[in-house]
């Protein structure tokens, strides 16, 4: 039996859109019933009838989801006692405890997985979701507020194809008063969703604050809105295809998380940016962000050009899972989560026991110890070290009465390149002790005539005029 699922809230918006393809299945099957196929032997009466299948997510977040879930139970069993073909399916998720700031999107993820699994599960190869024009006008403004792309900014799709299941918005073009004056006209019960009015989502702030003042201000706003989001889905066609070219000509042939660098950094700064995100995504299904994109961009082309052969550069951004070796740009997945600028790097404990030359791969170089007179560490604070990312907002301090300074300002202060910075740093409990590109922080300094040792550091496979050193 053929079926079409329709994403079913219980509010406005889904309630109007479920009663129209109801009513339309309806009439499809009134048709079939009275124009048996012609043909002899033909399908009994019945077969191949359509039927609507209402999928309702239950996310638990509100005080009145339970109630909702009734009223949707309770809507289905009324239209389908009337002739509609219609029955409802629905799906509890739960959301993680820790989502904070991020339940609308973690919501949103997990409403999608839902609702794609119950579709499947119906045999449904089409899922309807009733989004309308002012919702496609709020998703432009809400991307281009957050800095979002191309395919950011071209909003929502009219037809998409995920997964084998094709999402379809059939009312993407039509405004929200046209299903407002069709629940009347039906006089239809729906929902009201008290989390629509709460301020901490964007989406509520646009909708209350900003979007009657911009009305207001500029009549077509929502047409304008929208017919900029479509024409940014058509430029967005033969942006893919571009990029899947770009993929197919940077990856390695025998190595699929690997990028040849050195012809991508022949590019223009644009195809660069482009397919370097493009090709990040493929490789680690992550997004690489704005801030990253640019850095990469321009670093890379620059390690390449300041090495004595562009094979001889190399660096490594735990941070991302990125290395850059004998020309080629890798990921690798990591053990730890990584957050922009290495915030979120679990610290790695490292016991340093003896002068000599200490590998750290998942860094992509090594320390190396070295007793000394001056100007070093006490050997018993290697012990205990930890290695982390640089996080951001780490003081350092120069020298023995100087200034503590972050080290973005310290950093610059030395002009150590920004391709550099990205080495791991050494911490003896809360304490930063040692910065590759700075050296030891002093207040990390043995006494005079103690003993003591100096620390360097190595990128690994790097020729020695490639490589960076950081004495102490």
């Amino acid at each position: 039996m053929p079926c079409v699922a329709v994403a079913y809230s219980g509010g406005r918006d889904s309630t109007a859109l479920l009663h129209a393809v109801a009513c339309a299945a309806r009439e499809a099957n009134r048709e079939m019933l009275v124009s048996p196929p012609a043909h002899a032997g033909g399908e009994p009466l019945g077969v191949g009838a359509m039927c609507v299948v209402a999928l309702h997510v239950h996310h638990g977040l509100s005080p009145n989801a339970d109630a909702w879930l009734a009223h949707a139970q309770a809507t289905c069993d009324a239209w389908a006692a009337k002739g509609l073909p219609v029955r409802l399916m629905a799906r509890h998720v739960r959301l993680s405890a820790d989502a904070g700031q991020g339940v609308e999107a973690e919501a949103r993820a997990l409403r999608h997985q839902a609702l794609h699994e119950m579709a499947v599960e119906a045999g449904a190869d089409m899922l309807l979701l009733a989004h309308h024009r002012r919702d496609q006008a709020e998703t432009l403004l809400l991307q281009a507020l957050r800095g979002g792309g191309l395919a950011g900014l071209a909003a929502m799709p009219k037809d998409d194809l995920r997964d084998g299941l094709r999402w379809v918005r059939p009312w993407l073009d039509h405004p929200r008063e046209a299903i407002e004056a069709y629940i009347a006209a039906h006089g239809l019960r729906h929902i009201d969703d008290e989390s629509n009015g709460d301020p901490r989502f964007a989406r509520n702030r646009l909708r209350l604050a900003v979007w009657p003042a911009l009305q207001a201000a500029f009549p077509q706003a929502e047409v304008a809105l929208a017919a900029s989001a479509a024409r940014l889905a058509d430029a967005l066609v033969p942006l893919r295809s571009w990029q899947s070219q770009a993929l197919t000509v940077l990856q390695a042939p025998d190595d699929a998380a690997a990028m040849n660098v050195r012809l991508w950094a022949s590019w223009s700064p644009a195809e660069r940016r482009e397919s370097l995100r493009h090709w990040f995504a493929s490789v680690s299904c992550q997004a690489l962000s704005a801030n990253w994109t640019l850095r990469l961009a321009d670093e890379l082309p620059r390690m390449l050009a300041h090495a004595p052969k562009p094979e001889d550069a190399c660096g490594v951004w735990p941070a991302l899972g990125l290395s850059l070796y004998r020309g080629r740009l890798r990921w690798a997945p990591a053990d730890a989560d990584h957050g922009e600028g290495g915030g979120g790097t679990a610290m790695q404990p490292v016991r340093i026991d003896a002068p000599g030359d200490w590998p750290l791969p998942a860094w992509g170089g090594m320390l190396r110890v070295t007793p000394c007179t001056h100007g070093g560490v006490a050997p018993e604070r290697l012990l205990g070290m930890t290695v982390a990312s640089r996080t951001g907002g780490e003081r350092f301090q120069a020298g023995p009465g100087r200034p503590q300074r972050t080290l973005k300002k310290q950093f610059q202060m030395l002009g150590v390149p920004a391709w550099e910075r990205d080495a791991p740093l050494f911490w003896a409990g809360d304490q930063l002790l040692f910065v590759p590109g700075l050296g030891l922080d002093a207040r990390c300094w043995a006494a005079p005539g103690m003993p003591q040792c100096a620390m360097s550091w190595h990128w690994l496979d790097a020729e020695p005029a490639a490589a960076l050193k950081c004495e102490v």
